[in-house]
């Protein structure tokens, strides 16, 4: 597999948190995103690929092409950060077989079916029962919005998640 330094969620993707803060801290030099629908809009790659730091390469992959893509050898020197808008996302490259140890939950705004889950994460409940199968899974899913920020395990955010969508 590759070297993935952090994978994480966040529906904005590339902006100034973790352009500020997570890329410096991994000391990431390449972003994969995974999003089966920003995959398919040229306008949109071209967006997200603007907005990463000089010397940061970007790639944008649908699911099942970065499960491939993620499962071959890396190059020496390479440090990935992995962004994808849901927790969902996640779930289906585990379930793909890449074996990602952990997954950071960050920005996930209020929209559709989503209600607040932990801070400022909202989560559906399709997201919710994501979050407990990667879990199960033996993955460690924990919100943490800024790396001078601490971590926040998710187990007791997940029970009252479930309770309030009667799952």
């Amino acid at each position: 597999m590759r070297n993935v330094v952090l994978a994480r969620v966040d529906d904005r993707l590339i902006h100034g948190e973790v352009v500020t803060a997570w890329i410096p801290t991994t000391k990431s030099n390449r972003i994969i995103i995974v999003d089966d629908d920003v995959a398919k809009d040229e306008f949109n790659i071209r967006v997200v690929k603007a907005l990463a730091p000089g010397g940061t390469k970007v790639i944008v992959y649908n699911v099942a092409k970065a499960s491939e893509k993620l499962m071959v050898q890396g190059v020496e020197g390479e440090r990935i950060l992995i962004l994808a808008k849901t927790p969902t996302t996640f779930n289906r490259l585990i379930k793909n077989g890449v074996p990602l140890k952990e997954v950071n939950l960050g920005g996930a705004g209020i929209r559709g079916e989503r209600q607040p889950f932990i801070n400022n994460v909202a989560l559906d409940p399709q997201e919710v029962l994501a979050c407990e199968e990667m879990k199960n899974a033996g993955v460690r899913v924990y919100y943490q919005l800024v790396p001078e920020q601490g971590v926040i395990e998710i187990d007791d955010a997940v029970k009252k998640a479930k309770a309030n969508f009667g799952l």
